[in-house]
């Protein structure tokens, strides 16, 4: 599962005249990844597409344009069925051209419904002015402006206008109609240039036989029409779609088979004669592939296993070269490459990830990084055991985690592809939040549930950190996460080693990568040790004990471990420097990253301290104890009066829904009990909500910038094997 699936290049060599059987037969195969012929060998070109493929091309397109046209998203067709040449040729040119005349209707609609509405917003300021429009100019003796503006602004700029001898204004809403008595020597257009410092939209006055306040009537009667016959060619066009649908969506897909199978010879090399066609298949599915082909075309054409792709990490995937078998290879190709394969160039292998069962949805969070290289490991299953575990850790609450595993199960059950992956991890991811929950004493939704078990009953509970009894777990959880953060890292760099390995040699291997190794582990085995005790906090040697419950005790290693500690770091910064010298700026990177890790012990104290705030706020709270020990939820009227009369406890807060009183129910109370559900329900969807934001991207942050870092680059191609999954048709 650390590696992609093996890998085979092959070629397939034949006579012409069998090249559209290769094909068909190749294509129902599904998988051959056809490499393209780069034209690096004399005599060889790239193929030509086969007759009828520009008229296939044509209808596809056409297909896709109805599709559009109609808005066919998929979800309209019934079971699949065959559909032959003649059918859908028939039944396309009948298609199109009913799709074609509504949809030029529907647009010459559409086109007059604009200008009616560009009509009306160009008369309704006329209609509202209530003048009519042969009255707005025309005059001799007069100057008349019409525009949106403020009546008022107007008054005042024309009291005291030189030029214009007298004015009457009309406004009906926000427009206004000026009619002025120029002055006997003023010139032409002075009422225009009398209102420059206004702010007004001036109006044209348009045409027109009726009142404005008829015309717009007129118009919007029109529109309306207008729309009546729009919705009929959108009903005609709906009636088409639930006819058609299925039909098209048949189409499109026969025709994209045909399309692909066509257009195959432009990534083979060719002759007058003869073809070459590589790529590679999966190693296992070889025999049959090589059985598939001689059950089409017999000995026209000849099926080879060039290599067998190895995976070092150096790129060469050629080191295990597969012995010569068959028949003699065509003279034409022999004559080509002076006698030997018409290969087309060193391509990388594609990569298919090998990670069924509960490992396989978390692809989708290492293909978010980049799809692994065939030479590289496939971090997929370290991925599924530690982001998990991270995220519930983060969360610890089993009323988040069912509500997670319940929207992954929702996600998986209704949805495929990306979306059903996703609701697989949200399901893992749930479940770890769930028995983290029950590990930090049955915490629900914030709330310990241990504290309604019987008072014989003791439950074995570890705390958040929250309360003041058990502060101590905080420093522990950081303790833990600087471990877990240890084991992680340790992983990725034990991961780099072999691939170095591989790669170079032993020594390369400790240079580039053990040398990471012994500063990462001896650096910290000497934290962990009692060697110079004084600086280190006793809390990095209680916390053992705290975390296994008292299972294990631990006050640090010995002096002499902590100086065989510091004598791995010293030789690991010593390989490191004969090695890649220049990565001796960052040797303090392993002590560094692993205090990277603290982000899970920040998130989980962060969500735990939004969830007791918002059952604070809710329900009330007090500290036990005489304020040294653990937050206890208050819910009631009563139990707030006997937590004010208690000596012992410590109330922090009194709550909202404590201001409701069944014995004597008021507005105030019963107000107080809705807003306070109101604010535990909507709270606690928000911290859901911020757990996905802040316990997610710090999970996969940790995984892609800490771990990968380490070994993994990405950037591998994806498998697209000859052929296509039908859907909607069927082969006969």
């Amino acid at each position: 599962m650390l590696r992609p699936e093996r890998m085979s290049k092959v070629s397939v060599t034949g006579s012409k005249r069998v090249i559209d059987d290769v094909i068909e037969a190749a294509y129902a195969h599904h998988s051959l990844h056809v490499t393209d012929y780069d034209e690096r060998y004399e005599g060889f070109a790239p193929g030509e597409s086969l007759d009828g493929a520009e008229t296939v091309n044509e209808r596809l397109v056409t297909v896709r344009s109805l599709e559009s046209v109609l808005d066919v998203d998929g979800d309209e067709v019934g079971a699949a069925d065959a559909i032959d040449d003649e059918a859908l040729e028939r039944e396309l040119d009948d298609v199109r051209d009913r799709v074609n005349a509504l949809n030029d209707r529907r647009d010459e609609l559409q086109a007059e419904i604009r200008d009616r509405a560009d009509e009306i917003d160009r008369m309704e300021p006329f209609a509202d002015l209530g003048i009519e429009l042969d009255l707005l100019g025309g005059y001799d003796s007069l100057e008349v402006v019409v525009g949106e503006t403020k009546p008022d602004a107007v008054e005042a700029t024309l009291a005291g206008a030189d030029g214009i001898e007298a004015y009457e204004l009309f406004a009906g809403g926000d427009v206004v109609a000026v009619f002025a008595k120029p002055a006997a020597d003023a010139e032409e257009g002075v009422l225009q240039d009398s209102l420059v410092g206004v702010d007004i939209a001036l109006l044209e006055v348009p045409e027109a036989e009726a009142s404005p306040a008829e015309y717009v009537a007129e118009l919007d009667r029109e529109r309306e029409e207008l729309r009546a016959d729009l919705d009929e060619v959108e009903t005609e066009l709906a009636a088409v779609k639930e006819e058609a649908a299925g039909f098209l969506l048949r189409a499109e897909e026969q025709l994209t088979i045909e399309a692909e199978k066509k257009e195959a010879p432009l990534s083979f090399a060719t002759t007058e004669n003869a073809f070459v066609a590589e790529g590679w298949v999966p190693t296992d599915t070889y025999p049959d592939f090589e059985a598939t082909i001689a059950d089409a075309v017999g000995d026209h054409a000849e099926v080879e296993e060039l290599e067998r792709a190895s995976f070092t990490p150096d790129g060469d995937h050629h080191t295990e070269a597969v012995a010569d078998g068959g028949a003699d290879l065509d003279a034409e190709r022999e004559a080509a490459t002076d006698g030997g394969h018409a290969g087309h160039g060193e391509d990388d292998p594609p990569v298919v990830q090998d990670n069924g069962g509960a490992a396989g949805p978390f692809e989708l969070l290492v293909q978010g990084f980049g799809r692994p290289k065939y030479s590289e490991f496939d971090p997929t299953l370290l991925v599924f055991l530690t982001f998990p575990l991270m995220f519930g850790f983060m969360i610890g609450d089993v009323g988040y985690g069912v509500l997670y595993a319940g929207i992954g199960a929702f996600l998986y059950s209704r949805y495929d592809g990306a979306f059903r992956e996703l609701g697989s991890v949200a399901m893992w991811a749930g479940g770890f939040t769930v028995l983290f929950g029950i590990y930090f004493g049955i915490d629900v939704f914030g709330y310990h549930a241990y504290q309604l078990l019987p008072g014989d009953v003791h439950w074995p509970v570890a705390g958040k950190g929250l309360s003041p009894a058990d502060l101590d777990w905080g420093l522990a959880f950081l303790v833990a996460s600087v471990l877990f953060g240890m084991i992680h890292l340790n992983a990725g760099h034990a991961l780099s080693f072999v691939s170095n390995y591989q790669q170079h040699d032993v020594k390369h291997a400790l240079y580039e990568s053990g040398s990471w190794l012994l500063i990462l582990n001896g650096a910290w085995i000497w934290i962990f040790s009692q060697h110079v005790p004084a600086p280190k906090p006793d809390f990095l040697f209680e916390s053992v004990s705290l975390l296994t419950l008292g299972a294990v005790s631990f006050a640090g290693f010995p002096v002499v471990v902590g100086y065989a500690g510091l004598a791995a770091a010293v030789v690991g910064v010593v390989l490191l420097g004969i090695g890649a010298t220049a990565e001796l700026a960052e040797v303090l990177a392993p002590i560094v990253n692993v205090i990277s890790y603290a982000r899970i012990m920040a998130v989980l104290l962060a969500k735990g301290g939004m969830a007791l705030a918002v059952n604070l706020l809710a329900f009330g709270a007090y500290i036990d104890d005489s304020g040294e020990g653990s937050f206890h939820f208050i819910f009631s009227a009563d139990y707030l009066a006997e937590v004010q009369n208690t000596a012992d406890y410590e109330l922090v807060f009194a709550g909202m829904t404590t201001a409701f009183d069944p014995a004597s129910i008021g507005a105030v109370g019963v107000a107080a009990l809705v807003g306070g559900v109101l604010v535990a329900v909507v709270g606690h969807i928000v911290v859901l909500l911020l757990g996905v934001t802040s316990a997610g991207i710090q999970a996969v942050r940790l995984e892609y910038v800490e771990f990968f870092g380490n070994f993994y680059e990405g950037g591998g191609d994806s498998y697209l094997p000859f052929g296509y999954d039908r859907e909607y048709t069927t082969e006969e």
